[in-house]
Parts: structure tokens; sequence; C-alpha cells
């Protein structure tokens, strides 16, 4: 019968030692999570495993759901947990209790990384036509895609990369169980990430991006003929090389662009040691949940402040406001500590699910200075070209904020 099951792989988890060791403390956990899901426990079983080389031995165990099951197995030598959840969806659609308990048990061990999948499986007079993907945009909400393959899956150094297509998407990049970008939609995200603070500045000649190894950043700012020089930094190598094979529909070959230097490294440790001042900032990372959360403190933003040039600007997306409101609050209340100027903007990014807010922040620059007949002027001086959501309309637009928004910008 159809259904939906959800694996997860946790790395580095930081939680209580008592549920990797302790076969009651994690049934307990388990049985408690499946409880507040809605799911019907109909019988476990649960093992501790002995010591090994002085080691206590991880457990694992089983809930029978009237529903299907969930497994899971726990080791603590390595901080580390494989989990599964299936539910059958004949009579009822079970998969928000499947991703409620798998969410639920995720944040008890409280991991420093997650690998995640999503299988939907079916009957076989009624195979189901794609895999259906669902992704978090925070604890109690969900959205997903189908994807009709997988062209791609591996371990990077850093994270599980995963290359995806879709009628709708196309070719998709997906890191650690999170959509990043994808050929058919990218340019609701590259487009809006680059031009507001660039367009607004008279004269960006040299810029740099940490992250965007994908490219998208890079091709729309070097859109720009003022640009002489753009630095690019990201952590993983695998990423720009998948990015130079595969998504070339979105980087359009900028990663090998004479005017581009592509570097490999950690963006943090480029801020800190660079001599080099920039008219342009693009923090194109993944988000702070991430083993990117260091990047989201003032003391990183103090960093790239030093990094700019005088009138520079830095850009930085912030979240979902309706669903990540206290991250909103908290990354502007951050940016405000160290920047005069915080533009906030925001529109829908369909990958994201979701309307999602960006800022533009400096100590001089003010985006919405400049009117739409100056933002044409400079497009059409520039020689800008091939924009899909970017125009002069849309430039003042993006910074008319919703209600909800701007009061979510306020401070005391």
């Amino acid at each position: 019968m159809q259904g939906l099951h959800l694996t997860a792989d946790l790395y580095q988890c930081t939680g209580d030692t008592s549920i990797f060791i302790d076969e009651v403390a994690l049934a307990d956990l388990c049985r408690h999570q499946t409880e507040l899901s809605g799911l019907t426990i109909v019988g476990e079983k649960w093992v501790t495993f002995p010591e090994y080389q002085g080691e206590p031995g991880g457990v694992t165990g089983a809930i029978l759901l009237a529903e299907s099951h969930l497994a899971i197995h726990t080791w603590p030598e390595r901080g580390g947990v494989t989990l599964d959840v299936y539910v059958c969806n004949f009579s009822d659609d079970n998969s928000g209790k499947a991703q409620q308990l798998l969410d639920g048990i995720i944040a008890a061990f409280n991991p420093t990384q997650i690998q995640r999948n999503h299988l939907i499986r079916g009957d076989q007079d009624e195979p189901s036509e794609a895999e259906l993907l669902w992704e978090n945009i925070n604890p109690d909400s969900v959205y997903g895609f189908r994807f009709k393959r997988r062209v791609l899956s591996k371990k990077t150094q850093f994270q599980h990369l995963e290359l995806l297509e879709s009628k709708d998407l196309g070719l998709t990049l997906r890191l650690d169980g999170c959509l990043m970008t994808a050929e058919n939609e990218e340019f609701f995200y590259h487009e809006t990430l680059v031009h507001p603070a660039a367009i607004s500045h008279p004269n960006p000649r040299n810029a740099l991006i940490l992250g965007g190894g994908d490219g998208g950043a890079l091709e729309e700012l070097l859109k720009h003929n003022t640009i002489e020089s753009a630095t690019l930094v990201d952590l993983d190598a695998d990423v720009i090389e998948v990015s130079k094979t595969y998504l070339q529909r979105i980087n359009k070959g900028a990663l090998d662009n004479p005017r581009a230097k592509v570097l490999v490294g950690d963006g943090a440790q480029f801020i800190r040691e660079t001599t080099e001042k920039f008219d342009l900032i693009l923090l194109d990372l993944t988000d702070p949940e991430t083993p990117a959360g260091p990047l989201y403190t003032p003391a990183f933003f103090a960093e790239c402040k030093k990094a700019l040039a005088e009138g520079g600007a830095m850009v930085i997306h912030l979240g979902a406001p309706f669903y990540e409101p206290e991250q909103i609050r908290r990354l502007n209340t951050d940016l405000q500590a160290v920047f005069a100027q915080v533009n906030a903007y925001g529109l829908h990014i369909p990958l994201y699910g979701a309307y999602w807010a960006m800022a533009v922040v400096s100590d001089s620059l003010i985006p919405t200075a400049i009117d739409a007949a100056e933002v044409e002027q400079r497009i059409q001086q520039r020689d800008i070209t091939e924009l899909q959501y970017y125009n002069n309309a849309v430039h003042g637009a993006l910074f008319a904020l919703p209600t909800y928004y701007k009061k979510l910008l306020t401070t005391d």
C-alpha cells in the first residue's frame, strides 16, 4: 500500500547521553514522541549492546505501529544515530504524523549534521510517478516537491550532495537534505541577492561572494560591466566541480570567467586574513542552523565590515519571516549593532517554500535612495540583460515590506 518512508542519519549529536546508551530512556523518548505525533503503538522491542573496548554499547529498538513502524539504532562512540519511520497512507494520510515523529526524535539528539531521505512507496498497480521529498521550514511546517530521478548522490568532505531532476524545477542541488538551487527557479534568489545592492552602488568594481559554489550569484554579479574582479570562496570543492559539470544553465560558465577568482576554503578565515577591500560582499550561505552558523554572528559581521571599501555594502539572507520570526529579529538586531544602515527586503522564493527575507547593510549605502528611473539608467549603462525577476520597478517594490515583517524589525 502507498506510504511514506523517512530516514535520517544523525552525526555529532549533542543530546542527553542517556538516550544513546540506556534502552529505558530511549524507549521512553520514542514512545512519547510517537504518542505526540498521533500514531498508534501496538508493540515494541529494545536491545542494549554490551560494552566494547571500554566504550558503552548502543541501543537498537523498534516500535510497531498500527500505521507501520519506527526503527532506531544509536552509536554512542560516534555520537551518531540511524533512524527510520514508515507509515502506510492507505486509509488516511499519515505523512504529517511521520514527519512530526522523526523531527521530535531528531530534536532530542540535537545533531550537528543530518542526512535525510524521503521515499514514497506504492502499490505495483499504482506506482508513484516521482519521489516526493519534504523539507522542513521550521519544526512544525514542511513543504515538498516531486523529483523524477536522482542524477547524483555523493558524500563530500563536508556534506551529502545530491542532484535531483524535477519537471518544474529542472536539475536541483540538495545539500544535507536541504534544497539549495534549481535550474528553472534560481533567478528568484540569485537576481535579488545581487542586483539591489549592486545597482544601488554607483560603481562596484571589486566584489566578494562567500559560499555560492553553484556560481549563480557570481553569474549575476558579472553582468555588471563595472565589476573588474569577483572573488568567490566556498568551503566545498565538490560543490564547485559538480556545478561546473552539471549546473551550466545556472552559472553559464561564470566559475571559469577571467574576472572571477574561485577559491576553496573557509570564508571566515578568508575575511580575517584578507587585506583587500570590497565594494560588495555577498553572503550566499546555507542557513544559520547549518555548519555556516558561525557566519551569522555580530563578530563575523564586524569582520566583514572591515573588509568593505568606503561606500560598500554587504548582502545577507535572513530566513522566512512568517516561519522564523525569532531568527529574523535576532539577525536584524545583530546587524544593526554593526552597521548604520540595515535595509531589509523580501520576495517569495518557490524553492524555499515561503516569502524570504534579505538585507542590504552598510554604513552609507541606502538602496531605497535611488528611484526607478535611476535604476533603469544604471541597468542600461551597465548593459545588464537576461533578467527574469529584477527590473527598475521591482527594485523599489522589494523594499516595500508587509506589516508583519516590518514589526519584526522594530527595536525598542
